[in-house]
């Protein structure tokens, strides 16, 4: 844009060739309006009056176009021999000059009009120029203000009209003055409407962006959710001062390990910078009551399923009672019968005994205990079952079996079956290969030590369902077991025959090596014998079983083991168990060359007495009854040695490959009592006992069958 300063002369030309004169008398202006080419643009005024000679001869003067001229009156008719009225210049910023070819309508009278002159005869003035432009007053400014822009556009049809500028009007008294108020005026409007809206477009994304620099001040960079003031995800800093959720940040800082930066400023950070803010004043989510409403559910969880078990087994009991209830009614019954029927009888109170006695006599030869089939559950539709144990807090099963959705957790893990409603409740993912062992101590802290191929063995808490530990054997683990005397201690039972010692409040590596004495052949067995000074046996330790015998370690101390060579055969061990009340242990033999059929040996442990001091004891074991099977035994079964539920005897379970059953003899006479059937080999055997009742659980490659002992 450029500013235009303009003098607006006051004379009138004279003679003829102008324009047409009025009817009264006026003297002419004869002085050209010239414009010179440099810096401004000034029009001259020159009071001397011109002859009409040179008003014809005068070249047309040719002016910018898109200039306003406003004719005024400003003198009377003698204003030829008056001075000149002074001039008065402003200077106005924002108007553009342009020069077309086409001239102006001559002006009548005084209003706007818009005149056009060729821009042949004139210099062009430089794009740098400015032109100073005369304004009338500023008090009639002020009154004809609201009148000029009407005048500019009633002028701008006559001023397209472009007639030839030869001649001047001739108006008596009056003074030209030339200026650009109406467009000025138009013009500076239009620039303050274009700032307004220029004003408004800018205010619209600068409050988008104070809107969203507010949201990213209130929201994790990392997660985009809102900062607590408590819980996992409050309001946390690094030491470059950028603010983040504690849990977002420290799992950042984690997965980059040590060349961790900042998420937004890339500066070096380590967890160790993270500090916890105190901001109340920050806008942060408040979810303290959240978090105390959450443990409150889980506490109201855990009693609410403490009260569903507790329920269960009153249930459980309140059966039993039932029933026994029902039975001694009917005996009842059955007494008030026998006496009614023998009224006739001289004494009939003694007659009435020896019936009662005779009819318990009767009903106890009639009935002997035994097991009978109670109930057969599916454990795994595909199969690949291994393994069974008895969590006593819980009241459940655990059957090791492969993940039942192998796509999405692949690996094995156990199965729950609890024996309160006899139902399977649920998988626990563990290993990633099959297991081999399964061992809960003597704490009843639903604690359960696993054993697998995949070189590890495990500590699963069985409330939360999670693994709380895992110790890394570098070989296949065959076999394991808690430490009876000290529940710190748990063994692990190798494919290379050594057993690892581990201390569960070291959670980095084993403890001890026991190396084998013998042959390099798998662990299959593990069975702590927990001592006991009053019996004939009264030393305590590990008895491992392999393919090629078996070894008592005998614990002397804490951190040292006595080895013991037990006198078996030198092949074909596949099993041993332990009763450690009677301090007997189970052996189980495959049919071989010189034994044919299956044999499971009990044998009774004892210590040879020591002779003098340079000599250590011994200890050893003996036969006491040898129990035979079937032919075949190409399966690990895993045996079972215990007191009979009675409490007058002890039973020895054995599983049958050839007949596909379970074999159960009394260990004193060595009588076969049952053969319990089942649909498959079995693998494991496992007794229990649960609000009062007694159970015997068999394990099959898919099923579970439980026998009730009645």
């Amino acid at each position: 844009m450029e500013a235009m300063e303009i003098d607006s002369p006051v004379g009138v030309q004279e003679g003829g060739g102008g324009f047409p004169e009025p009817q009264s008398e006026v003297e002419q202006a004869g002085a050209p309006v010239v414009i010179s080419d440099g810096s401004s643009t000034e029009v001259e005024e020159d009071e001397e009056d011109s002859h009409g000679v040179q008003a014809g001869t005068h070249v047309q003067s040719r002016l910018p176009a898109t200039w306003a001229f406003s004719q005024r009156a400003i003198g009377g008719s003698n204003a030829a021999s008056q001075p000149a009225a002074p001039i008065r210049r402003r200077v106005r910023q924002g108007l553009r000059v342009h020069y077309p070819s086409q001239t102006a309508a001559p002006s009548r009278g005084f209003p706007d009009f818009l005149l056009r002159a060729p821009a042949a005869s004139i210099a062009q003035p430089e794009s740098g120029s400015t032109t100073d432009v005369s304004d009338s007053d500023d008090s009639e400014q002020e009154q004809a203000g609201g009148a000029d822009v009407a005048d500019t556009e009633s002028a701008q049809p006559a001023a397209l009209a472009n007639p030839p500028l030869g001649t001047t009007s001739d108006v008596p008294q009056a003074q030209e003055t030339i200026t650009y108020e109406s467009t000025s005026a138009a013009v500076e409007g239009q620039t303050e409407v274009q700032e307004v809206a220029s004003d408004k477009s800018v205010a619209v994304p600068s409050s988008s962006v104070e809107a969203s620099q507010t949201e990213d001040g209130e929201v994790c960079s990392i997660c985009f959710d809102a900062w607590t003031t408590a819980g996992e995800h409050r309001l946390s800093a690094l030491r470059c001062g950028h603010l983040f959720g504690h849990t977002c940040i420290q799992r950042w800082l984690k997965a980059q390990g040590s060349s961790a930066k900042c998420p937004q400023c890339n500066k070096k950070a380590k967890r160790s910078d993270i500090v916890l803010l105190y901001a109340p004043k920050l806008r942060a989510v408040d979810n303290t009551e959240q978090e105390s409403l959450k443990k409150t559910l889980e506490q109201e969880q855990s009693l609410r399923r403490k009260a569903e078990l507790e329920s269960a087994q009153y249930k459980l009991k309140l059966q039993v009672i039932s029933s026994q209830y029902g039975q001694a009614q009917q005996e009842l019954e059955v007494l008030r019968n026998l006496i009614g029927s023998r009224n006739s009888d001289a004494s009939p109170s003694s007659s009435s005994a020896s019936s009662v006695l005779s009819l318990s006599q009767r009903r106890d030869s009639a009935k002997t205990p035994q097991y009978s089939f109670s109930k057969a559950l599916l454990v795994s539709q595909a199969g690949g079952c291994r393994v069974l144990s008895y969590c006593e807090p819980l009241s459940c099963l655990l059957a090791s079996q492969p993940s039942p959705h192998s796509t999405l957790v692949p690996g094995c893990g156990v199965k729950k079956v609890s024996v309160v409603n006899m139902k399977a409740s649920q998988y626990v993912p563990i290993h990633t290969k099959q297991i081999r062992g399964l061992s809960f101590n003597r704490q009843n802290d639903s604690l359960l030590l696993s054993a697998a191929l995949d070189n590890t063995i495990k500590l699963t808490s069985l409330l939360t369902n999670t693994v709380v530990q895992t110790y890394n054997a570098g070989k296949p683990v065959w076999s394991c077991c808690w430490c009876l005397d000290n529940t710190n201690y748990i063994y692990a039972g190798l494919s290379n025959g050594s057993v690892l010692v581990y201390d569960t409040r070291d959670t980095s590596t084993h403890v001890q090596e026991l190396q084998p004495l013998r042959s390099s052949c798998p662990v299959a067995s593990l069975c702590y014998i927990p001592r006991a000074a009053s019996s004939s046996f009264p030393c305590g330790g590990l008895i491992a079983g392999s393919l090629e015998g078996g070894c008592f370690w005998e614990q002397v101390s804490e951190s040292v083991y006595r080895p013991h060579m037990l006198p078996l055969e030198n092949s074909g061990c596949t099993d041993i168990q332990v009763e450690a009340e009677s301090r007997h242990c189970l052996v189980t033999y495959r049919p071989g060359r010189s034994n044919p059929s299956l044999r499971c040996i009990l044998m009774a442990l004892n210590r040879s007495p020591q002779q003098d001091s340079s000599q250590l004891p011994s200890c050893s074991s003996t036969p006491v009854q040898t129990f035979n099977g079937g032919s075949s035994c190409t399966l690990l079964t895993k045996n079972a040695v215990f007191k009979s539920p009675d409490g007058d005897r002890m039973l020895v379970c054995a599983g049958d490959e050839a007949s596909s059953s379970t074999l159960v003899w009394d260990a004193g006479t060595g009588a076969l009592l049952q053969k319990l059937p089942a649909d498959r080999p079995v693998l494991d055997i496992s007794p229990f006992s649960v609000n009062g009742e007694h159970f015997l659980a068999s394990l099959t490659e898919k099923m579970l069958k439980l026998y009730k002992w009645e």
